[in-house]
């Protein structure tokens, strides 16, 4: 029978220790119930490690069955938390050996000025992918993290992350994203505090020149929910319409679009809109939008009419990098196996 408090609740703590004890023994159903509650944040920690939510998925997978069979050398001198960060982070450690970073169509090379109607997708590039962020707490993990929560999965952070090799990814996120300390990032890494010191500086210098200094959460507070409704209904009116005019009004001047895994991008509202007219607005054909969010940021996703399935058809998820109250980035990952991690249906009639 459960322990009881004075109040006849039980005693959550009590439970936590009876469930320790028989996880070590072996009870797989007491191990879920530890580790359940960490599900989430652990899956955030795989995917900013690698880039990819289907990475995240099978890392967070081989990491708790890791744990699992290890669970009986957890002598509880640290937290089940830290145990599992040390856990998932060695097992995303050995997945950036061996796959190396992803990228955006961006770190390939120059953008294109004009539209590209036969751009062929690029299968040999591991590219960046989405990240379906609900369930993702607002504000810092801890009263020590430099990141909130939601800043740390916005892509322009993801992306800064994968030109660092792992270990000093790895010291940045645990340190600035999670809170740990230097020591238990040490111990975590198996390496000393004076290498993760040094890792921490050289990865806290790259990702400052790469992101912006206004994070996307900043922009969306100053936005506010009714004017971010305005901004993506437009955009999906103006595709759904084939009305350029309304979606270049929606655009700064610098705006860049690109569409993993197809390796050209666009700069500029020129470029961009020459793209728009000749390719979303009036080739591709009729479409529809669901609004979500993705990495923190107002997104929508895309389906295209298929006269052969009589429907429309998952084709994207677009996310969006606004700057004021204008759309400053579109990356628009094609492919509708991106449709399913955010519990997407793949057509919609």
């Amino acid at each position: 029978m459960s322990e009881v408090s004075s109040a006849g609740l039980s005693d959550p703590a009590a439970e936590s220790a009876r469930d320790t004890d028989l996880a070590r023994a072996g009870d797989d159903a007491a191990f879920t119930r530890l580790v359940g509650p960490l599900r989430r944040e652990l899956h955030a920690h795989c995917y900013r490690m690698l880039g990819s939510t289907h990475d995240a998925d099978d890392a967070l997978q081989d990491a708790l069955l890791r744990a699992w069979r290890g669970f009986a050398r957890f002598e509880g001198r640290s937290s089940l938390r830290s145990w599992l960060y040390t856990v998932a982070t060695r097992t995303c450690l050995d997945l950036v050996g061996a796959r190396g970073k992803r990228a955006l169509p961006v770190d390939l090379g120059p953008s294109s000025d004009r539209a590209v109607l036969d751009s062929a997708p690029v299968r040999d590039i591991a590219w960046l992918g989405p990240y379906p962020d609900a369930g993702l707490r607002d504000g810092p993990a801890g009263p020590q993290a430099r990141y909130e929560q939601r800043e740390a999965v916005e892509l322009a952070f993801i992306a800064a992350l994968q030109h660092l090799p792992g270990n000093q990814r790895a010291a940045l996120l645990l340190f600035d994203v999670l809170g740990f300390s230097v020591a238990e990032i040490a111990a975590t890494m198996d390496t000393s505090t004076t290498s993760v010191n040094s890792a921490l500086a050289r990865a806290r210098r790259i990702v400052a020149e790469k992101v912006p200094a206004s994070t996307q959460q900043q922009t969306l507070r100053q936005l506010g929910d009714q004017q971010l409704r305005e901004i993506v209904a437009a955009y999906c009116a103006a595709l759904e319409n084939g009305d350029a005019d309304t979606l270049v009004a929606l655009l700064t001047e610098d705006v860049t679009w690109s569409m993993p895994p197809l390796s050209h991008w666009y700069r500029g509202r020129a470029a961009v809109t020459d793209f728009a007219v000749q390719v979303p607005l009036s080739g591709c054909g009729a479409w529809q939008h669901i609004p979500i969010t993705a990495n923190g940021q107002a997104a929508v996703a895309g389906y295209l009419w298929s006269e052969d399935a009589g429907a429309y058809l998952g084709w994207s998820v677009n996310v969006f990098t606004l700057r004021d109250s204008k759309i400053a980035d579109i990356t628009s990952f094609i492919g509708p196996e991106h449709l399913a991690a955010f519990d997407l249906p793949i057509s919609v009639s």
